[in-house]
């Protein structure tokens, strides 16, 4: 209630303090990723994006440990890569959405799929905000990502 109402710097003790007794009595229960996910979203509404972008690559590897390449993986591996992109991080990005969760929602969701559409929305921005990007390599890189998106079945190699 305290991070909705943006009371964030209120919430995050409460949120550690909530993960610390469910570490300790839950130490298997996957309620330890989604409380952990609460602090790093904390953590980025208070402006400390470097922090929760640790935070929420370790979600990421344990979610993926634990159940593989789901929906929910691929859901908050999407919140994970627009913050890497806008900690201006796109050497990072742009491959972790291209190579690893846009072949893997296409696979799970479909090509049309919101979250699929999604990723590639946030693989235009990175490829768009990146500024060694050049006009003309934007132009071909869009035209892959147009490709991809209403013709899945080809386009992919022009995002390489």
């Amino acid at each position: 209630a305290l991070d909705e109402n943006r009371r964030h710097g209120e919430a995050l003790p409460v949120i550690t303090a909530s993960l610390a007794l469910i570490q300790r009595y839950y130490p298997h229960n996957d309620l330890i990723i989604d409380t952990q996910n609460n602090a790093a979203s904390t953590l980025a509404n208070m402006g400390r994006h470097e922090e929760a972008l640790v935070l929420m690559r370790k979600i990421h590897a344990r979610r993926v440990a634990l159940h593989g390449l789901d929906i929910d993986a691929i859901l908050s591996a999407f919140y994970t890569a627009v913050t890497m992109r806008n900690l201006g991080l796109f050497d990072e990005a742009k491959p972790f959405v291209r190579d690893q969760l846009l072949p893997a929602a296409r696979r799970l969701l479909g090509a049309d799929h919101e979250y699929t559409l999604n990723l590639h929305h946030n693989l235009a921005n990175a490829l768009r905000d990146d500024p060694r990007c050049i006009r003309d390599n934007l132009r071909l890189k869009w035209r892959g990502v147009e490709a991809t998106v209403f013709y899945p079945n080809t386009g992919d190699d022009l995002l390489e």
